[in-house]
Formats: C-alpha cells, structure tokens, sequence
C-alpha cells in the first residue's frame, strides 16, 4: 500500500463540525490494520534517525498516532492535555481560537534539556494548537524540537503560523 492510498481510507464528513467545513476524518483508516501499519511505519521513518527521546501529542486525537510513533521509535509519550486532566504540576498556554481561548497543559517535568521532541497532532488546519503547543514545550528547553502531522489541509495555511525554524512534516496533504 502506497502512502498517498491512505487518503482513499480518510472519509469526507461534509458541514461538520459546521456548514462549510469538509472535516477529514482519520478513524476510516486507523480502523484498517494494514493502512495503520503503513501510517505507523511512514511517521516512524521520519524521524528514526533524528534521535527522539519524546514524543508530544496533542489531546485527543493526537494520543493515537503520538502513541504511536513513540512506540515505534522506542521512545517516551507525554500527552498535552485540556486544563485541569493531568493529575500533577503542570505548565500551561493559552491561546486564541476563532471562537474564543482555550489553554494547552503539560506536566512540568515531562521534558527537559537533555529531550529531542516530537509534537504530533493528526490535522494541520490553521496551526493555533500546535503553534501554542510548541511554545509550551520550548519553553521547557529541550534540545530540538519537530512537529508532525498525519494530514494537512494546505488551503487552511495553517503552516505559516508555525515556527519557521522548525522542522514541520505531515504525511498526507489535501
């Protein structure tokens, strides 16, 4: 199975969440043993060689493919998470949505210094999670830091509003 066939298992949902929105839905494909093994190994090939200690995934969606391609890389899994979900010290950001503020937590000793990270989520629309997901876990100053997709919807730009010093990989794009 080619990588691009993937995009045949993603279901089209039409108006959802709202009128207007195409929403690109991945449980179509992760429900495909095969197209899981095929995306699993493809994410995982990204970064073999990128010495990743941490991989990051954005709740709740990005729990799947961050749990994932951390165990693939042998690697640990820290979840960023809504307010008030993780039972320790957290370090937190919030950040603006096109309907209002919503905040990001990790627990303060998830990352440190010595960490290579990974941030993965599954979509890429406008970038406003994942842009304030990477200012949380800069701000825990590890060593490098990459952010990955598993799909990105091109049109949305959402790239532009990503860290242009960072490496920055989706999978698949619409």
């Amino acid at each position: 199975m080619e990588l691009e066939s993937l995009k045949k298992l993603i279901r089209d949902v039409p108006d959802f969440p709202s009128k207007g929105i195409m929403f690109r839905d991945l449980t179509t494909l992760i429900k495909d043993g095969h197209a899981l093994h095929v995306m699993s190994r493809e994410l995982a090939d990204l970064y073999r060689d990128k010495g990743v200690t941490k991989v990051v995934g954005i709740e709740s969606r990005g729990f799947i493919g961050g749990s994932i391609l951390a165990y693939e890389l042998g690697c640990g899994f820290v979840p960023a998470r809504k307010p008030g979900k993780l039972p320790s010290v957290t370090v937190k950001k919030s950040y603006a949505k096109e309907y209002g503020v919503d905040t990001i937590e990790i627990h303060n000793d998830a990352i440190d210094e010595n960490d290579v990270v990974v941030i993965h989520d599954d979509l890429l629309a406008t970038g406003g999670t994942m842009e304030a997901c990477y200012e949380l876990v800069k701000s825990m100053n590890p060593k490098k830091i990459y952010i990955n997709f598993i799909v990105e919807l091109t049109a949305l730009r959402g790239r532009e509003n990503l860290p242009q010093d960072c490496e920055v990989t989706a999978l698949l794009k619409y």
